[in-house]
């Protein structure tokens, strides 16, 4: 039997595909945001990026057609993690990788969403590279990512860096299509309220979401740590989406799911450093 930390870490890299693309930048090559980028250092964290995906994908589901594009295209029920690591794979590519991985990722995911097209039950049309629909994906996505940070890695994060960090991310927006992408925390405040009317809870979402939610695990040893990430990450939803899922997080309960997420990023970190420093050896 192999030691916990291998067997932890070898899940880690099964569940995000890791070791699937080649990230190798050349010397002049800073890829879409650098090195000193505050991107590199949120999308850095596995284990609040983890949370804050979690997070993201819940929230994004609330929008008809970001919801419609997973029920009509995806095979949510049979691999309810598969857009996790699909998720997962394209921010390390467009954030680490050469600038050329980065837009073929990009064009990669504009043709599929050619094809992601349909009718809402209400019978409006959508399509998955409508820009307003981009901009809700990004926008939740982006939001969950940099709170996750905050709430597991830097709770000093200054406002300054993590404007930067938003408007760093709405680059990456614009070039998957998305238009009139807020790029501070008041901007994105501003457009969840705009936006909030148009979002909707239905017997479709709460399938997808319970499918993310009971998605059962591969490995028994891994099975706590992912059940407290997934536990993490509808904590960390903002309070109306978390109201609309009708999963809101008693408050009293709060400390004790922060405190162990904590904990597990911890033992993630820890697992996740034994390949890192092997490979400095």
């Amino acid at each position: 039997m192999p030691p916990i930390r291998d067997t932890i870490r070898d899940e880690i890299h099964r569940l995000v595909g890791a070791g699937q693309m080649n990230l190798t930048r050349d010397a002049d090559d800073p890829g879409l945001f650098g090195p000193g980028s505050i991107a590199w250092a949120v999308h850095g964290d596995f284990s609040s990026m983890m949370i804050g995906g979690v997070a993201a994908l819940m929230t994004q589901m609330l929008h008809p057609g970001a919801l419609a594009g997973v029920w009509d295209h995806s095979d949510w029920e049979k691999n309810p993690a598969g857009r996790l690591r699909r998720t997962a794979q394209f921010v390390a590519g467009t954030t680490y990788g050469p600038t050329a991985l980065a837009e073929a990722q990009i064009a990669r995911v504009r043709r599929i969403h050619d094809h992601v097209t349909g009718t809402l039950p209400d019978g409006t049309a959508y399509g998955a590279n409508d820009p307003a629909l981009l901009t809700w994906v990004h926008v939740a996505e982006a939001d969950c990512f940099l709170r996750a940070y905050i709430a597991y890695r830097e709770p000093g994060m200054s406002g300054a860096r993590q404007d930067r960090y938003l408007a760093e991310m709405a680059v990456l927006a614009r070039m998957m299509g998305a238009t009139d992408v807020p790029e501070t925390r008041r901007a994105t405040s501003q457009y969840f309220r705009r936006v909030r009317p148009a979002l909707r809870y239905d017997a479709r979402t709460k399938a997808v979401a319970d499918a993310l939610m009971n998605q059962p695990a591969t490995n028994g040893a891994t099975a706590p740590i992912q059940a407290l990430l997934l536990q993490a990450g509808v904590e960390l939803m903002q309070p109306w989406a978390a109201a609309l899922h009708r999963r809101e997080v008693a408050t009293l309960r709060r400390p004790a799911i922060r405190l162990g997420a904590s904990a597990t990023a911890g033992v993630l970190r820890w697992a996740l450093s034994a390949r890192t420093k092997a490979a400095q050896a």
